[in-house]
């Protein structure tokens, strides 16, 4: 055994054939924002065996205050989070195999993915993402841990296919609005207590541990100090369509929209067949007459009048500085004439 490890070894829990689990597991993370690079980086200095990381993003000024892997380098630069966080995770572990998937969460993206996985963290930022998370969970039989945060507050819940509710059980229909982290701020303790919770649960998981994860629906408040546990013995809903008998995994089979609103950042997500089949050359050098552009090896960074664009490689684009979907859709067609 690596001394690295020794300390952990040291806590009876985990011991030296707990390591060796750890070695041999393979985690999967949803999102690279606050919650997944903390998740992240406490995890690979652990010593799990694979990492995959999986986010659509790129690195803002405005993440550096709770996002623990990133630099202002990697502000300035515009570089996806997770390349920023790959590259920042194998300097910590050069032992552990890290995977960056620079993608939009879609079913087809992570249902090998899950079936590839020990075990999966919710690092996400949205409910339609953790609903095709919740059903894919089922699906495969893989273990996952939901978790949000939002102003000083915090939840989190492990969800034990076919033996604890699902999200689907607690949520029985997909929240809409709510306060979100660009509408109501945060404070980064309460994600780093999320993240604590989420990372334990894992960790408990993958050591062979299962009769000591939490199973209730853990709430909490930072700044008022207070807590609570919702007890889900009795949550758990024979006709769920994610787990009941007769399930359908309902959010499976519905399709992903070709734009999407991003939830309180004035943004909206264009994916687009047109856009997919423009080389990357063609698109700096359409813009480069037209726009003040910034490019890297992965995406374009554009400034036109009043709006903010990033086309990524593969078909993808972020428009910021608007909520409407024929806006930029238009605003697309325009620049590029798709």
């Amino acid at each position: 055994m690596n001394d690295r490890y020794s300390r952990q070894i040291l806590f009876p829990p985990v011991g030296e054939k707990g390591q060796r689990a750890l070695a041999d597991s393979h985690v999967l993370i949803v999102g690279a924002g606050a919650l997944g690079t903390a998740s992240a980086e406490g995890l690979v200095r652990s010593g799990i065996g694979t990492l995959t990381i999986v986010d659509r993003d790129y690195v803002e000024f405005s993440n550096l205050q709770r996002q623990q892997l990133y630099t202002e380098h990697d502000a300035k630069a515009h570089v996806p989070k997770a390349v920023a966080a790959k590259k920042r995770l194998q300097e910590i572990n050069h032992e552990v195999t890290i995977d960056a998937l620079i993608e939009d969460a879609g079913v087809e993206l992570l249902r090998p993915l899950f079936q590839n996985a020990n075990i999966v963290i919710d690092a996400t930022d949205n409910f339609e993402t953790r609903m095709i998370m919740n059903d894919l969970s089922q699906e495969t039989k893989t273990p996952w841990i939901y978790g949000a945060c939002v102003s000083s507050q915090g939840m989190y819940m492990t969800v034990l296919p076919d033996k604890t509710p699902c999200l689907s059980c607690v949520f029985t229909e997909m929240p809409v609005g709510g306060l979100t982290c660009d509408t109501a701020g945060i404070i980064s303790p309460a994600v780093q207590m999320v993240s604590a919770y989420q990372q334990t649960e894992a960790l408990k998981y993958l050591t062979g541990h299962e009769d000591q994860i939490e199973r209730k629906f853990v709430t909490f408040d930072l700044w008022q100090a207070t807590s609570f546990k919702m007890d889900l013995s009795h949550t758990k809903q024979k006709d769920c369509p994610s787990c009941g008998k007769d399930r359908t995994y309902p959010y499976l089979h519905e399709q992903r929209k070709k734009t999407t609103i991003l939830c309180g950042r004035d943004t909206v997500q264009v994916v687009s067949k047109d856009l997919a089949n423009l080389s990357f050359q063609h698109v700096k050098e359409r813009l480069s007459s037209i726009c003040e552009m910034e490019v890297n090896d992965f995406l374009i960074h554009v400034r036109y009048e009043s709006y903010r664009i990033v086309i990524f490689k593969g078909g993808r684009a972020l428009i910021h500085g608007t909520n409407d979907e024929k806006a930029a859709n238009s605003l697309l067609a325009k620049l590029l004439g798709i």
